[in-house]
């Protein structure tokens, strides 16, 4: 299986791409899609679009698993990160991928075993877990890892295959 994680946003969409097979995990390709602050929201939107697109076609994953919404206090982050995870909900749809969506606690609960973990040890754990040589960076690469990872060690349970944690609507 091939996984796609996703750590939307706007300026920064962090990507990661996984195979899964048989409990064994590895690396594809991983990085970040950013936008210039100064390019109209609309066109920022459609660069995000076209280049999960583009993943979709190279690497033809299975799944794509995206971080799901957290709300903090500042909704104008919120919203933003809101936009930027549409673009990425389109492009999957548009390719027929089925999307999940998880929360940064389900990530993080994946991946360290304990959900309270700090940003430190998720990305400690998915460097270890992916027998990199150092931590990926930037820190939105590395959080879609992880996010792909989570997808991946929880995919075969009963819940994801009775369809919980599929992203139907936005």
């Amino acid at each position: 299986m091939i996984v796609l994680g996703i750590d939307p946003g706007v300026a920064t969409v962090g990507f990661g791409i996984i195979s899964a097979n048989n409990g064994e995990i590895k690396p594809r390709r991983y990085g970040v899609i950013s936008t210039p602050a100064k390019m109209r929201l609309a066109l920022r939107l459609k660069q995000i679009n076209n280049d999960v697109a583009e993943l979709i076609k190279t690497f033809k994953p299975d799944a794509i698993a995206v971080e799901e919404l957290f709300f903090n206090t500042n909704q104008k982050t919120a919203l933003s990160v809101a936009q930027g995870r549409a673009a990425v909900i389109l492009a999957g749809e548009e390719h027929g991928i089925p999307m999940y969506e998880y929360t940064p606690l389900q990530v993080k609960k994946a991946v360290t075993g304990y959900g309270r973990a700090d940003k430190k040890q998720v990305m400690e754990m998915v460097q270890r877990l992916l027998a990199l040589e150092a931590i990926p960076k930037p820190d939105d690469a590395a959080d879609a890892l992880a996010i792909a990872i989570c997808h991946a060690r929880t995919s075969s349970s009963l819940l994801t295959i009775e369809g919980g944690n599929v992203c139907s609507t936005i």
